[in-house]
């Protein structure tokens, strides 16, 4: 059950005149990757074919997720008349293929699968935080508080699964960890390189990961505050089996704060963008 629609959206409140001409191409790429869902939940149902109250919990994770890519489709049409944000995401659909067929988890269990959605999760409410607390545009405050909340519940929702298959499987805590960092470290993969480039480049032009994923993530990371950082870290520390506040919790932020801001940097400078710089504020 969805806990907003598009409709509750105030649109009437859209205000051109404080859209952030940097925002609306990431926003653009988000859009087609939330609208990807049901592709996701394919997998998962896939993955989990015997377990029916998980099969259900994974079409409704999806159907929320395609109502994110269709608010924010709508608001980057809005912004931006002359996109077609349609036809950029048959594109992305057509060049981004997911094994839906799967009869098991590419984590290695279910419980790494589920840990594994779990970062996503952390990912998503992370950004969509940051980017409300950062936005000037009111509609897309609107959208990216919403979002934010369906990806906290999200979270838990695969926690929860997570935490009872943890209990037949027993995966041992450095497996869980090296689960968790490897999902991670895929985010520079093709699925949101490849958006940015679906979604801001003219059909037929070539696609160029390395340059798309600076893009994207020069202007992305640049929402970000420390305190998103630390809500962040809380969740992974706490999908992983440790204490999500503490010392070592504290550590672990600053260190990927500042590596995060290391990050925006250089790709702002191989991107050619200096975006709005949001890193000084704590």
């Amino acid at each position: 059950m969805k806990h907003w629609q598009i409709g509750d959206i105030a649109w009437d409140r859209f205000d051109p005149r404080k859209v952030d001409p940097a925002t609306v191409p990431i926003m653009k790429a988000a859009a087609m990757v939330e609208r990807n869902g049901t592709d996701y939940a394919a997998y998962l149902k896939s993955v989990f074919h015997d377990d029916p109250d998980f099969s259900r919990a994974a079409d409704n994770w999806a159907l929320e997720e395609v109502q994110h890519g269709d608010a924010l489709g709508k608001w980057a049409m809005l912004c931006d008349p002359s996109w077609d944000f349609m036809a950029a995401f048959t594109r992305y659909r057509e060049g981004f293929r997911l094994k839906l067929d799967a009869d098991q988890s590419v984590r290695g269990s279910r419980t790494g699968e589920l840990i594994a959605r779990c970062m996503v999760e952390t990912g998503t409410s992370s950004y969509y935080s940051a980017v409300a607390d950062a936005a000037g545009e009111p509609v897309l405050q609107e959208i990216c508080r919403h979002i934010a909340a369906d990806e906290f519940r999200h979270f838990k929702l695969f926690y929860d699964h997570m935490r009872r298959y943890l209990a037949r499987e027993n995966i041992w805590f450095l497996e869980r960890l090296r689960i968790a960092a490897g999902r991670v470290g895929e985010t520079e993969d093709d699925e949101l390189s490849f958006a940015f480039h679906c979604a801001n480049s003219p059909p037929g032009a070539e696609y160029n990961h390395d340059r798309c994923l600076a893009a994207y993530f020069g202007a992305a990371f640049s929402f970000y505050r420390e305190r998103h950082i630390g809500r962040g870290m809380g969740m992974i520390f706490k999908a992983v089996g440790l204490p999500p506040r503490g010392r070592l919790s504290d550590f672990s932020t600053k260190l990927a704060w500042q590596f995060m801001q290391r990050r925006q940097r250089r790709f702002a400078e191989q991107s050619g963008t200096v975006p709005p710089d949001y890193a000084h504020a704590a």
